[in-house]
């Protein structure tokens, strides 16, 4: 009874997951829809950045307001703050700051998200392996169990290991809910400072 409860759960969460699936994106393990790359353009309707290339790094002032801005540790009320108030001086003056703190802000911001994506990525390849293991550990539970000369002590470890298995499965799974809000909240911080900013072009 106890060797049918436990393959009856592992089944139950293998399922779950192939039926959670995105069938565009099979490997992507989050709810959330999957962006691979960020655009410019979908945050940005300022001066072009396309030519500023490393430029907002080498002044040391926009280089230490961008990290300021973009760090997690800074309330977004107080990295608002920050930007609005380093957007000032004349009309020229405006564009030259305004440009290359958000082409700062996107280069740090996007970098940033891209390296949550590929930890969430290994994290996925890593499930799936686990996936595989208990799919084949439950073929050969069953087998075992319909075998004529059962092993007794061996199927109850089996048994083990598949519960054992299954339970690292699904608390991995409840770990990479909160890991997959991350790109989420860079996007939503990219996009309340790029607004502030362009603000003060107005």
């Amino acid at each position: 009874m106890k060797h049918g409860i436990i393959a009856a759960l592992a089944a139950l969460t293998l399922q779950a997951i192939a039926s959670a699936m995105d069938a565009r994106h099979p490997d992507w393990p989050c709810p959330q829809i999957l962006v691979p790359k960020l655009s410019v353009a979908a945050f940005w309707t300022g001066p072009a950045i396309d030519d500023v290339g490393d430029a907002w790094m080498k002044e040391s002032t926009i280089h230490d307001l961008v990290l300021h801005l973009a760090g997690r540790r800074t309330s977004l009320a107080d990295a608002e703050k920050a930007a609005a108030d380093f957007i000032v001086g004349t009309s020229a003056e405006k564009q030259q700051k305004a440009t290359l703190l958000f082409a700062g802000l996107f280069a740090a911001l996007n970098q940033e998200r891209n390296d949550v994506m590929a930890g969430i990525e290994r994290f996925s390849q890593r499930q799936q392996l686990l996936r595989e293991k208990i799919s084949a550990e439950l073929t050969d539970l069953r087998a075992q169990q319909d075998a004529p000369n059962q092993d007794a002590a061996a199927v109850d470890k089996l048994a083990d290991q598949i519960a054992w298995d299954t339970r690292v499965f699904d608390e991995r799974r409840v770990t990479i809910g909160y890991v997959c809000e991350v790109p989420s909240t860079i996007e939503r911080r990219l996009f309340a400072l790029a607004r502030v900013i362009q603000q003060k072009l107005d």
